[in-house]
């Protein structure tokens, strides 16, 4: 396993918990299950399923009603996710 699958299966995992808690507003967690949907796809290079789980992610976490721990979990995975875009 390549070290970019390696940093998009964490991303994934940390996903599952934002979509598994109750806390976090429904909108965020659909958009959290569409992130981790699109880095599922292993039909798609890893640097495009990650440049599109950013997108997604860094549009929901402007949110106003997301709750700060699960603002500072996104941009986490957000810049995980950049190392996959930038190492490639």
């Amino acid at each position: 396993m390549s070290s970019k699958e390696g940093i998009i299966k964490q991303c994934i995992a940390v996903l599952g918990q934002i979509i598994e808690d109750g806390s976090v507003p429904r909108n965020i967690r659909r958009a959290a299950d569409g992130a981790r949907t699109v880095l599922f796809n292993t039909n798609t290079p890893p640097v495009i399923r990650a440049a599109s789980a950013m997108s997604i992610l860094n549009e929901v976490s402007n949110d106003l009603n997301i709750p700060l721990h699960t603002r500072t979990l996104i941009w986490g995975i957000a810049s995980q996710l950049e190392r996959v875009s930038i190492d490639s």
